[in-house]
């Protein structure tokens, strides 16, 4: 047949022992890329002020929140570079260009001096830092979300795609660990003079080792029968020309979903610090905390949505959060009590599980696999740019404003567009079109 490679003949389904390797290798990787993406936000706080002078805590994080924003902006360039190159050449070959892209912005972030140093320069090399990490970061969502689905296995496909936010919390957590670390064995004035390149540092070195790792994974079956017949290239025009509605799906239930998830982490910490009044510490103990039970429960969800369905779990999601997200920040931002702060962190994670578990394998199982890894990677990307990377700078935007309460109006009103969507979309478990069991 015209157009097939013989080396791709008659792929099989990978055996057990296969399939598991491939899938911790695969989501060890991850682990390591999203350590480096998020190390970023839980150092901003001593950070801020070497790049941005000004002597208001508002102010230096919201110029830090702007950067960390602009990283975003690179990620649809990244999603759609890298998901067609997933595409043609492989979801191996996506992953492991994605992790080189990770440790050099890292690695940059770590040796940079400071504004007093050299002056613009300084900002200047952290947004390229951030650039570098965002192109990274778009292509690792669709390369990994693929790959985790397409390896998984259709009847458990839920519980081991669900390890893609595992892995993705596990890198959030382990980089407020490295901070929790770091508190305990360094002054506060030695954190804000040296010690937060410390982290970058360390990322940069195990994205080495993740490259590594990720030449040595086996590509997916699915990405083998993709070569077989005359298919359409992957590209972003054939991508809305040929499956807009699923695009468009994707950006929808997207818009909500990752608003609220950027907003219960990356700026809870600052919120706990900024306007209820902990510590630095104490903040960084309860999120860390709070984002341990959230990442046990994400395996969980996954395997419930293999028996239920994915559909429950997103509108349990939607409806939980339309309801109760104004109330869990309003009380957010009057308590001093830790535990109280706990618990309602660990709420709002809770109720966000129900899109985190599984929103990779719901618009993995969207599209078919000669254009999947840019079908999942390119619309969430715009809806992650928009949404989910503006977060925390919309929230301090109003804080600074003197409105707020005006951002968990916002984040509601979010979370019930999506909902509507939820709503209206068929259950990708009974219409899945990944094939491959």
């Amino acid at each position: 047949m015209k157009g097939i490679d013989p080396s791709l003949q008659g792929a099989r389904a990978p055996d057990d022992r296969t399939r598991l390797k491939s899938i911790i290798g695969g989501s060890a990787g991850n682990l390591v890329e999203w350590y480096d993406w998020y190390v970023y936000s839980a150092f901003t706080l001593y950070f801020a002020p070497v790049f941005f002078p000004s002597g208001n805590q508002t102010a230096e994080l919201l110029s830090a929140a702007a950067v960390f924003a602009v990283g975003f902006l690179m990620r649809p360039i990244g999603a759609w570079f890298m998901g067609i190159y997933a595409d043609r050449k492989g979801r191996k070959a996506g992953l492991t260009l994605s992790v080189t892209l990770m440790c050099l912005g890292s690695l940059l972030i770590a040796v940079t001096p400071g504004y007093e140093a050299i002056g613009i320069f300084a900002p200047a090399a952290l947004v390229f830092a951030r650039l570098l990490q965002g192109i990274s970061v778009g292509g690792e969502y669709g390369a990994s979300a693929t790959y985790l689905s397409e390896m998984a296995g259709k009847k458990r496909r839920g519980f081991y795609s669900s390890f893609q936010y595992v892995t993705l919390i596990s890198g959030q957590l382990t980089a407020l660990a490295v901070l929790l670390i770091l508190q305990r064995i360094l002054t506060p004035e030695q954190l804000g003079s040296w010690g937060w390149r410390i982290p970058f540092a360390i990322g940069g070195v195990l994205a080495i080792v993740v490259f590594y790792i990720r030449r040595g994974l086996v590509e997916t079956q699915s990405f083998h029968n993709s070569k077989d017949g005359e298919k359409p290239k992957s590209s972003g025009f054939a991508l809305f020309r040929y499956y807009p509605k699923q695009a468009f799906t994707v950006i929808a239930m997207t818009a909500g979903g990752t608003l609220a998830f950027y907003t219960y982490t990356t700026y809870l910490q600052k919120f706990l610090v900024n306007t209820s009044g902990f510590s630095k510490e104490s903040a960084s103990e309860i999120t860390a905390l709070a984002l341990l039970v959230f990442m046990l429960c994400q395996p969980i969800a996954g395997a419930l949505s293999d028996r239920i369905g994915r559909k429950p779990l997103m509108i349990s999601f939607g409806i939980l959060g339309l309801l109760f997200t104004y109330p869990i920040f309003s009380t957010l931002a009057t308590t001093t009590s830790p535990y109280t702060a706990f618990a309602l962190s660990l709420a709002g994670l809770l109720i966000v599980t129900g899109y985190t578990s599984i929103n990779a394998v719901v618009k993995a199982e969207l599209f078919p696999a000669h254009i999947r890894a840019l079908g999942v990677a390119l619309p969430y990307a715009l809806a992650n740019t928009i949404f989910g990377g503006t977060a925390e700078w919309v929230a301090l935007r109003f804080k600074l404003a003197g409105y707020e309460s005006w951002f968990f109006w916002y984040v509601t009103i979010m979370i019930g567009l999506s909902l509507i969507v939820y709503i209206r979309m068929r259950d990708t478990r009974d219409h899945s079109l990944i094939k491959e069991d």
